[in-house]
Formats: C-alpha cells, structure tokens, sequence
C-alpha cells in the first residue's frame, strides 16, 4: 500500500485489498474490528474482503441502501451493533459502501464512546472522489441533508477503483457530477480534459488516473482549510442548490442521486455566477447543455420554489441569516460565501427551468 496524496492524507491506492487491509487493522485488538456494510455493497463487494484476517460476519452490520436511510434508527443499529458486540475505545469500525454507509459509519464510529477509529473501504465513484475524503461525517435529520454530523478524518480511506467494476452506469455518472466540480473549482485545463472523456460508455481503465486526479484536487482544498472555515468551502460548490433539489425529490418520494442533484444544482450556480460575479452567459448556456445532455432535467413546478428556497436556508455554509453560495468568476476562479437575494435565487430556478 502506498500513500495517493501528501504525507498530511489517509488516502491510499491499494495494491492487494486483502493483504493492505489485514496490514492496517493488525494492530488492533483481536475481536475488535467490526464492518459496516449498505446492502448492495455487501452483495457485490464483500466477496473481495470476506476472507481478511481479524474481519467477521459476527462483527457486522448491514444497513438499507438509499439516503432516505440515512437516520437515526439506521444509525441506531451501528451503535447496537457496536455495544452488544463488546466495542470499545481501542475498536475499528471499517465501513464498505458508497457515500452514505461512508458518512453514517464515520459518524457513528466518531460518537461511539466518544470516539473510536474508523477505515473507509468506498465502492463507488461518488464515495472514492468525495464522500470518503475529508472527515466530513453525519446523518440526514427531519428531512435535511447531513443536518447532524462531525468533522472527522479517517483513520484511512482504501481506494480500489477495481470495485468501479460492480456499478451500473448511472452510478458511475453520479459519481462524475463531484469530478466536475472539481474541474469547475481548479481549472479550465481540468474541465477540458473531462470533456473529452465519454462517460455514457466509460473506459474504467482511463476512469483510474481521473480519479486520482481527483482527489489529489479534493486533497488540496481539504489539506488547506480542514474543518470548512474558509477555501474548503469551495468544494460546496453546485450543493446550495444541489441538496435542495435532493431534499425535495426525497420529500416528495422521488429521491435522486447525489451526483445528478449536485449537477442540477451547478446549473443553477452558473447562473447565479452569471448575475452576480459577470461568469459568461454563453459559457453558462454551453455548459448547462452538456450536463443536461448527461444527466437529464429535474422536473419541478412553480409551486416548489417557495419550498426549494426554504430547504436553502437550512443549509450548513448559511451566515448572519443569509444562504451562502460558492460562485466563479470564471472556471478556476471561485468566490466563496457569495449571498444572493430571493429574487435572484428565484430568477436562477426559472433559469434552470427554462432550459427544457
């Protein structure tokens, strides 16, 4: 196993999954290793771990797929798992999923006596490039995203993009949505180069260097600014939006993706860009045609945007009562904590909503 990013990173490529990870929970005590996995994970994923040394099904816990199980009585069956199993301050809780077994076990693992150690193992695109990156941990509360959660790194994140293998192609898309914005928040070059990659028909082999690079961009946002006080909040870019229209969907029992949610959302941020730091309006017009060319519209009514505005003002980056966005003057050139009036985040919807 060799480290991916700085020696600051807990993120690894892995070369042999079962050898690197009996090496990272050896020193652990016996019987003090428990595993977290989302359905679908462990039908697809757990024959490449179930035979390491020092991980048992006696010590694991399936949870439900999907946000909407992203709560506290899913959360609830981690700690019992935990407890009842004799867990305690010197345990390691290894989690195998996607972005939310990621951000549920994390934050379980970061309360569970206060604290214990934690191994990401993401299976997805969208987890390998973000949701496993960064100690960002929680659960969704009332009806909003990541409402309860702590900042918390890792003990280590395992990348094994072999794992990519197991996806259906709208997951793969998701997972690309947090590429772009990466590209969006780092530079032009990186946008190009995105471009010229066919992600309705993937090469996985190609698809391995790109998410490196990804998350070597991810790494230098989070390296800079850790517990999201400043640069970090660049990574937020797309989400003031992108969460609402998750929310929504949820609410109203048509829950989406996170990738298509946050390409939606990057949509409707363009525009703010547009209005309120001069971003080109060809270029937002140009822009918003590729991604709807890749993911498809998000079908709302004029009645849901009184709604829409409300689900932003929960968002977690909003100061001094006023919803915070992360904006570009033009692509690599972020602005963060940009405010915008309810006309205008009203204007951006009817934007968005006129591009069908």
């Amino acid at each position: 196993m060799f480290p991916l990013l700085s020696k600051e990173s807990n993120v690894f490529i892995v070369e042999n999954l079962k050898r690197d990870i009996e090496h990272l929970i050896e020193g652990f005590p016996k019987d003090k290793v428990f595993l977290l996995s989302d359905q679908k994970a462990f039908e697809h994923c757990f024959s490449k771990i179930e035979n390491v040394k020092g991980l048992s099904k006696d010590r694991m816990v399936i949870i439900p797929d999907g946000d909407d199980n992203k709560g506290l009585q899913t959360i609830e069956k981690v700690w019992h798992m935990l407890s009842h199993g004799g867990a305690d301050r010197k345990s390691a809780l290894v989690t195998l999923g996607g972005g939310m077994p990621c951000d549920l076990g994390g934050f379980a693992a970061s309360t569970f006596k206060r604290g214990i150690q934690f191994i990401n193992i993401p299976t997805t695109l969208l987890a390998q490039v973000d949701a496993s990156i960064g100690g960002k941990t929680g659960i969704n509360f009332e009806g909003f995203k990541n409402e309860i959660g702590v900042f918390n790194q890792a003990s280590a994140v395992l990348i094994d993009t072999d794992f990519l293998e197991t996806l259906d192609n709208t997951n793969i898309i998701s997972g690309f949505a947090e590429m772009i914005k990466h590209a969006f928040i780092y530079s032009s070059k990186r946008w190009e180069q995105l471009k010229q990659y066919d992600i309705s028909n993937p090469d996985l082999a190609a698809l391995k260097d790109l998410v490196a690079d990804s998350i070597r961009i991810k790494d230098h946002f989070v390296q800079n600014d850790p517990t999201e006080n400043h640069i970090r909040k660049a990574l937020n870019f797309g989400h003031t939006f992108g969460h609402a229209f998750e929310s929504l969907a949820m609410h109203q029992n048509r829950p989406i993706l996170h990738g298509y949610a946050v390409a939606f959302g990057m949509i409707c941020e363009l525009y703010l860009s547009h209005i309120r730091l001069g971003f080109p309006m060809a270029q937002v017009i140009e822009i918003a045609d590729q991604l709807e060319k890749i993911y498809g519209h998000f079908e709302f009514g004029k009645d849901d945007y009184d709604e829409l505005y409300k689900l932003m003002t929960h968002d977690k980056k909003n100061e001094d009562n006023r919803i915070n966005f992360t904006l570009l003057e033009e692509i690599g050139k972020i602005q963060i904590n940009c405010s915008a009036s309810n006309k205008e985040v009203m204007d951006a919807l009817y934007f968005y909503n006129n591009l069908k």
